[in-house]
């Protein structure tokens, strides 16, 4: 998968896994990875799927309509270079915390659905709930932080709370953040998600 991976300055601190939207690159979310943890290793992917040109983590058959089989295809393909760059760059597997957004925060929730030792947390910027009628894995130990907008035509309020009772209900811990905006990761929320970061893994 074609990706950055960034060395970090303390060996103790997540990886942080970037995923980025719908039509981003491997270089999109790298400020946001300073803001929320300047001293972590940064592994930042591009989505191997294109749609009309632009990169995705996954195929989707119309707006907010997955492809169930790709989604799952490309989920356990991510898994599996998570395992492989882990080896190649020697951090610990165990130790890697996702930040996504839009598309790359849902194929981050996918993590979680299908693997329990996939991510140690992730910060979903505005996800949807990848798969519906899914047994979950245990994920009690996981911290999981959901940016949401109250008045984003993508990804309603209802959704995001039904992700946040699913979560919940595998064990994880789930931070809900709440902007009276749309689907646009806003300055605030990113804020919001990087002092969660700190309280979660660097005071804590």
């Amino acid at each position: 998968m074609q990706h950055i991976y960034r060395e970090g300055t303390n060996a103790a601190a997540p990886v942080l896994l970037m995923l980025h939207g719908t039509g981003g690159t491997e270089h999109d979310l790298l400020p946001l990875a300073k803001l929320v943890s300047p001293e972590s290793a940064v592994l930042s992917i591009r989505g191997n799927v294109l749609e009309n040109g632009m990169a995705r983590f996954f195929r989707r058959l119309a707006e907010g309509i997955f492809d169930e089989e790709d989604l799952v295809l490309r989920t356990r393909e991510l898994n599996d270079f998570l395992d492989s760059a882990a080896r190649q760059y020697g951090f610990a597997r165990d130790n890697i915390v996702a930040v996504g957004y839009s598309n790359g925060a849902n194929i981050a929730a996918s993590l979680l659905f299908h693997y329990s030792r996939a991510l140690r947390g992730a910060i979903l910027h505005h996800p949807m709930v990848p798969l519906r009628g899914l047994a979950l894995p245990e994920l009690a130990g996981v911290s999981c932080f959901i940016g949401a907008g109250e008045n984003d035509p993508i990804c309603s309020p209802e959704e995001s709370r039904e992700l946040e009772k699913l979560l919940a209900g595998a064990g994880a811990a789930v931070r809900m953040h709440w902007e009276r905006a749309g689907h646009s990761l806003t300055a605030t929320e990113a804020n919001a998600a990087a002092a969660w970061f700190k309280e979660n893994y660097i005071d804590g």
